[in-house]
C-alpha cells in the first residue's frame, strides 16, 4: 500500500488480522486483506461471495428472508437500532403495488464515524450482495446508494463492483436465472450531515433540497417518487448475506451472552487514545475491552469521558465503560450507542470547547426547516463561545438548560435537534462546574487546550 493511500485510510483502519477474523464469527469482515488491498469480484466469489443471492433466489421467498432478518434481529447500524426485518415487513407489496426501491444510506458525516468507509472501500461486493438481498425481500426494482461526496476511495471501488456485478450477472436483467430483475446506481450526496435522515435523504436524491419530510407517509410506504422504498445503513445491509447463508439462529449466537441483539458490530475508538481504528467485536462488548484494544489513554492523561457512537449521543462516564455496548443497555444509561464508534475526551481537554465545536457543527448542518433548530442551534454556539472566552453572563446556563430541553425529541420536525441537543444535556449534567467557570470570568482545567472548529 503506497503511503498515500495509507494516509488516507488511517482512521478506518482495521486492527485485527486475518489470524483473528474467521467466516464462522466475523460475517462483516473475515474476507478483508490485511494490506487493506480491497476484494474484488473474482476473489469476492473465491471467497463465497453471491452465495446467499444464489441460495435465496433460488430456495426462499421474499417474506423468507424478512422472517430471517426478523429472528437474526439484525438492528439498523446506522444509530437508531430499529429492527431491519421490522422495516422491511413493513413495505407495501402485493398484486397492484408498484416495485420500489432500496436505498443505501452511505452519507456516513456523524463525527467520530468511520466505519462504513472502510466496508465501502475495501469490500463493495458485501454491500451489494446486502442490496440485492434487500430487494428480493422487499420487491423492489432499483437500489440507490447514497455516498457520502468527499469518499472518492470508496466511489472507485463502488463504481469498479458494480460494473464487475453487471458483467457477471448479479445486477441487471434476470439475476442467476431466477427471473428477479434489479439494478444499482451510485448518487454522490452534496455534503449535507441533514442527509443522514432518511427522508431528507430522499429528497436530496429526487433532486430537492434536503429537508424532512412528514411522517406518515413513511417511506415503506411513499418514499422516492412516491414508490414503496426500504432505507438502510451499509453496515445494516452488509449483514444480510450472513444471514441468510449460516440461519438467522446462528447469526443471533454471534452476541453469546453479552447482548439480545444478534450479530456483531463494526466499534471504533477515536480521540486521545494510543490505537485508533476498528475491531469487529460481538454485539455488547463493554467499552472496557474496546479501550483496552485501543491501547488505552495517552501517557499524561486520564479519561474523563466518553461519547458512546458519535457526536450525536450523549457523554458518559469512565465508570460506564462496564457496560455492554448495545442499543438497550446505553439507551438506559441516558445515552445512544449511536453508531458504536467512542469518541474518549481526556482530563486535559475542555466540555466547553468540545461542546462549542460539536454545536457549531450541528447549526451549521441544520436544514433551518423547524425554528427551534434554525435559531436555538446558532443561540446556542453564541453562548459556549462566550463561556470558552470566560465572558459568560449571569443566566447563560440557565439558558442553556433552556436550550436543551426545547431542541428535545418532540420539539422539532426531525431528529437533527434532539441529536444536538443530547451531547449538551449531559454535558451540563455532568461537567456543570466547567460551564461555571465561564461564567466566573476564571481560567484553568475548564479552558485549557481548546479544539478548533471543524475537530472533535
Amino acid at each position: 500500500m503506497t503511503d498515500a493511500v495509507s494516509r488516507l485510510r488511517y482512521r478506518c483502519q482495521l486492527n485485527q488480522g486475518a489470524d483473528e477474523r474467521r467466516e464462522e464469527t466475523h460475517p462483516l469482515t473475515w474476507r478483508l486483506n490485511d494490506d487493506g488491498r480491497p476484494v474484488f469480484h473474482k476473489e469476492y466469489v473465491e471467497k463465497d461471495g453471491y452465495a446467499a443471492v444464489r441460495q435465496a433466489l433460488n430456495e426462499l421467498t421474499g417474506a423468507q428472508v424478512i422472517d430471517a432478518m426478523k429472528t437474526a434481529n439484525v438492528r439498523g447500524r446506522g444509530g437508531a437500532g430499529f429492527s431491519a426485518g421490522v422495516k422491511w415487513g413493513l413495505t407495501l407489496q402485493g398484486e397492484g403495488m408498484p416495485r420500489g426501491y432500496i436505498v443505501c444510506n452511505a452519507d456516513e458525516m456523524e463525527p467520530g464515524t468511520f466505519k462504513d468507509r472502510l466496508l465501502m472501500e475495501q469490500i463493495p461486493h458485501l454491500l451489494i450482495e446486502g442490496m440485492i438481498l434487500a430487494a428480493y425481500a422487499n420487491n423492489a426494482r432499483y437500489g440507490y446508494i447514497f455516498l457520502r461526496g468527499e469518499y472518492i476511495e470508496a466511489a472507485r471501488s463502488i463504481t469498479r463492483a458494480l460494473d464487475e456485478a453487471r458483467e457477471a450477472g448479479w445486477l441487471g436483467a434476470d439475476i442467476a436465472g431466477s427471473g428477479f430483475d434489479f439494478d444499482i446506481a451510485l448518487h454522490t450526496g452534496a455534503g449535507r450531515y441533514i442527509c443522514g435522515e432518511e427522508t431528507a435523504l430522499i429528497n436530496s436524491l429526487e433532486g430537492k433540497r434536503a429537508n424532512p419530510r412528514a411522517k406518515p407517509p413513511f417511506p415503506g410506504q411513499s418514499g422516492a417518487w412516491g414508490k414503496p422504498t426500504a432505507v438502510n445503513n451499509v453496515e445494516t445491509l452488509c449483514n444480510a448475506p450472513a444471514v441468510i447463508r449460516h440461519g438467522a439462529e446462528w447469526y443471533q449466537a454471534l452476541s453469546g451472552d453479552l447482548s439480545d441483539d444478534g450479530g456483531t458490530k463494526l466499534y471504533g475508538v477515536s480521540g486521545r487514545v494510543k490505537r485508533t481504528g476498528l475491531w469487529e467485536l460481538p454485539i455488547g462488548t463493554p467499552g472496557t475491552e474496546l479501550l483496552d484494544r485501543a491501547g488505552g489513554i495517552r501517557d499524561g492523561q486520564q479519561l474523563k469521558a466518553w461519547l458512546p457512537g458519535g457526536g450525536s449521543t450523549g457523554f458518559l462516564l469512565p465508570e460506564h465503560l462496564e457496560l455492554a455496548l448495545d442499543f438497550d443497555t446505553i439507551g438506559q444509561a441516558g445515552s445512544r450507542m449511536g453508531t458504536g464508534l467512542l469518541t474518549v475526551v481526556t482530563d486535559q481537554q475542555s466540555i466547553v470547547s468540545l461542546m462549542r465545536n460539536l454545536e457549531a457543527f450541528f447549526s451549521r448542518e441544520s436544514c433551518g426547516w423547524c425554528t427551534p433548530c434554525r435559531e436555538g442551534l446558532p443561540w446556542t454556539v453564541k453562548l459556549l463561545q462566550a463561556l470558552e472566552r470566560g465572558e459568560g453572563e449571569r443566566g447563560d446556563i440557565e439558558m442553556l438548560d433552556q436550550l436543551a430541553i426545547g431542541l428535545g425529541p418532540g420539539r422539532t420536525f426531525c431528529a437533527h435537534a434532539p441529536g444536538a441537543a443530547m451531547p449538551l444535556s449531559s454535558a451540563l449534567h455532568y461537567f456543570r462546574h466547567e460551564f461555571e467557570q465561564g461564567v466566573r470570568h476564571e481560567t484553568g482545567p475548564a479552558h485549557a487546550d481548546p479544539i478548533p472548529v471543524g475537530e472533535v
